[in-house]
């Protein structure tokens, strides 16, 4: 069956070369016409649509099928070996169309005619753009990429060969295609970067446009209220004139009234005098004129008069005012780059989750020289970061808050000398209570100066779940300077300086600098003999109160340790604990024995007793802290509650944030906004726990590096630190709780 094909390949180009070939065999007819200008030529012609490769000589021979579609041999024997069996045809990879396969098999197959001028027409092309040797004529050039040079076979004699650790050699034609190939790629990209400079200068020029505008629309607002604030002061001035004027008017008119009704009776006595002939009735008139001259007398001077002046000059008001027009308003720019400036994160490094950190940034110009003045318009977010490696969480205590998915609040402080500081709180990495959850440990600080991103935008902050002990004191069981011996209880005085320690077992208080734990003397009276010692607490006035439960006193003394006084009461059974209540200075005292807290006044006269023994809302059962709220509340820690009652003794309510029979609470204490600290253990691990007034967790002091073994003992600083007694460690350590 006779069968014939024509394919034209036309590309829109200016005239080129032109060929055509005809084949003529038992089957088909086949006539290629091509129209083809090399400069716009695309190599895609000369790719198998198949496989992707490009057609040559051997393995990928281009061969054409009777649905004219051109296939190279490789693809074809593939896909003869997958459909033929035993039906010697396949179908076209293309168009579908059922191909029968010649006697000779797929290599029989007629090549592409088309393809193959191609081919040709490109080599040829390439060989008349490729130079030859200046010296071998007929020697086409090579290209070493090693040492960048360009030669012959002739010309290189023997010296430049391929292997390992030789030289690259590659043909010319290939080495120009590369380098054109990287030029091009470069230049793209270098239009690329200039487009994103250009857009970034013309949304910089826009922005500037938006800003001169604003201020010229508040210079002249602000200018506008000034000048209104003039007009006003102008009316008010207009008005006091005015009042002025029409009071000294009142006054002359009125005056001038009076002296127009006396010249009317004058005129009136006057009338007539004529025609008088009696002597006794001129007489009488004569002296009601006489008493009118006198009362004449005092009217011819004005009872009021003309001055009214506005003054300018009484005070240095104007010069006030014209300093103050002076030096209102300032126009202000800024020299600051910020593609250059810079931030780090200080301390702590790395962060800890919940608790304040801090980064600074540093300004500097477009030549990097560093800014001196502030006022730059600073923006700052903190962000999880969401490329950031999961980790599991390990099981922490109690139900806390997932971590926040919008941006973290941050506060942005002007230092004015080119410099900024930004404070943040990073919240936990991973939620409470939930084991093997994958969490980032990482945050995302991003910092803009005029909505321009700094050098190292974003600034990433790794965050640890894990709060260490900045300051620690002890570690050794004895009587020395640095020992101690059953410390149970610490308090630390109002105004944060000294930590007093019940260092129970030496029978003795030691006295330790609040801000770094170093040692600074001991307190040892006779009334803390005895080892019976178990509470402690600061008063009002600086003092000190401990409780004896073997003794059943409540002993005051100063803070150098001297005796003040002591009291007890008849209803004491065991003693155990101490707290003030910041207010009134009411004395709280924990009795295990009577299983209730005993309030007393400043004085130590009993007010009234809080709870009763038992297991229910507001009953004790083993007491083992207490602490007094700065709003009044009165907190009992019992077991593994800590129960709220209000300044009168009522109960209010029970936490219970580990649920029931988790985690026995030790000490107790409560800050200055309300936050409860308490020390707990549970059969895996002691902590700190810190807690709201509603029984919230906000934090959890875990002490990973330094484990607590029976934290008991705690008390605030006035700096969100605690002091934290261990009774197994027979330390004392520091931490930052919020």
């Amino acid at each position: 069956m006779e069968r014939e094909t024509i394919l034209r390949h036309q590309l829109e180009s200016s005239p080129g070369t032109q060929r055509m070939v005809s084949l003529s065999n038992m089957s088909s007819t086949l006539v290629e016409t091509v129209s083809i200008n090399y400069e716009d030529f695309n190599e895609s012609f000369l790719t198998c649509g198949t496989c992707l490769c490009m057609y040559d000589g051997g393995e990928h021979t281009p061969k054409l099928l009777q649905c004219s579609h051109t296939v190279c041999l490789h693809c074809l024997t593939r896909i003869a070996a997958s459909q033929t069996r035993d039906t010697g045809t396949f179908r076209c990879p293309i168009c579908r169309e059922l191909i029968t396969i010649p006697r000779g098999g797929v290599p029989a197959l007629p090549p592409s005619f088309l393809v193959n001028q191609l081919l040709d027409l490109m080599s040829r092309q390439r060989r008349e753009v490729v130079p030859k040797c200046a010296t071998h004529l007929n020697q086409e050039l090579l290209f070493c990429e090693t040492c960048d040079s360009v030669f012959c076979t002739l010309c290189a004699g023997g010296s430049h060969s391929n292997g390992p650790g030789e030289h690259t050699i590659i043909p010319f034609s290939i080495a120009i295609k590369r380098m054109s190939e990287i030029l091009l790629y470069k230049a793209n990209e270098c239009i690329a970067k200039l487009s994103q400079a250009e857009e970034a200068v013309s949304a910089e020029l826009h922005r500037l446009d938006v800003a001169t505008e604003a201020c010229l629309e508040q210079v002249s607002s602000s200018i506008a209220e000034l000048s209104a604030a003039l007009d006003k002061r102008k009316a008010q001035l207009l008005e006091q004139v005015t009042q002025a004027s029409q009071a000294k008017r009142l006054v002359l008119e009125e005056q001038l009234a009076l002296v127009a009704g006396e010249k009317q009776k004058v005129e009136k006595e006057c009338d007539g005098l004529q025609y008088q002939v009696e002597v006794r009735s001129i007489s009488q008139r004569i002296a009601s004129l006489g008493v009118k001259l006198e009362s004449a007398s005092t009217l011819h001077e004005p009872r009021e008069n003309s001055f009214i002046t506005c003054e300018f000059k009484h005070n240095d008001s104007l010069e006030q005012v014209e300093a103050a027009l002076a030096c209102l308003g300032r126009v202000r720019t800024s020299t600051t780059f910020p593609s250059l400036s810079s931030a780090v994160l200080e301390l702590p490094v790395p962060a800890v989750a919940r608790l304040p950190a801090q980064a600074r940034l540093w300004t500097v110009d477009y030549h990097g020289c560093p800014r001196k003045t502030g006022g730059d318009p600073v923006t700052a977010e903190l962000v999880a970061d969401p490329d950031a490696p999961a980790t599991t969480t390990t099981p922490t205590p109690g139900p806390g808050p997932q971590v926040p998915q919008a941006p973290l609040p941050c506060q942005v402080s002007d230092l004015d000398d080119g410099s900024y500081t930004i404070r943040f709180r990073p919240w936990d990495s991973g939620s409470r209570g939930v084991t093997h959850r994958p969490s980032p440990r990482r945050y995302l600080l991003k910092l803009s100066v005029m909505d321009r991103p700094i050098q190292n935008y974003p600034l990433k902050v790794e965050v640890t779940p894990h709060n260490n002990p900045v300051r620690s004191f002890g570690g050794g069981r004895g009587s020395g300077k640095s020992e101690f011996l059953q410390p149970v209880a610490v308090a630390v005085d109002a105004d944060g300086r000294c930590a007093y320690v019940l260092d129970t077992g030496n029978s003795r208080i030691k006295v330790l600098s609040a801000a770094d734990l170093s040692f600074q003397r001991h307190i040892e009276t006779p009334e803390l003999a005895g080892r019976s010692c178990t509470g402690i607490a600061c008063t009002k006035a600086s003092g000190l109160v401990v409780v004896n439960w073997r003794t059943k006193q409540v002993i005051e003394m100063t803070d150098a340790g001297e005796v003040a006084r002591t009291f007890t009461h008849a209803q004491f059974q065991e003693p155990i604990a101490v707290a003030v209540e910041p207010a009134y200075g009411h004395v709280l005292v924990a009795d295990n024995g009577a299983c209730c807290v005993f309030v007393f006044d400043s004085g130590g006269k009993p007010l009234f007793q809080v709870g009763r023994k038992g297991s229910g809302p507001g009953c004790f059962g083993m007491i083992s802290g207490v602490a007094a709220a700065p709003s009044g509340e009165i907190l009992v820690a019992d077991g593994d509650r800590i129960h709220v009652f209000n300044a009168k003794g009522d109960f209010i309510e029970a936490l219970t944030p580990e649920g029931k029979g988790k985690g026995r609470v030790g000490g107790l204490a409560c800050d200055a906004e309300g936050r409860i600290v308490a020390s707990r253990v549970d059969k895996a691990r002691a902590y700190v726990q810190v807690l709201s007034l509603k029984g919230q967790v906000v934090n959890t002091v875990d002490s990973h590096d330094a484990p607590l073994k029976r934290p008991c003992g705690v008390a605030v600083t006035g700096d969100q630190h605690v002091a934290v007694v261990d009774l197994g460690n027979d330390t004392v350590s520091k931490y930052r709780y919020w």
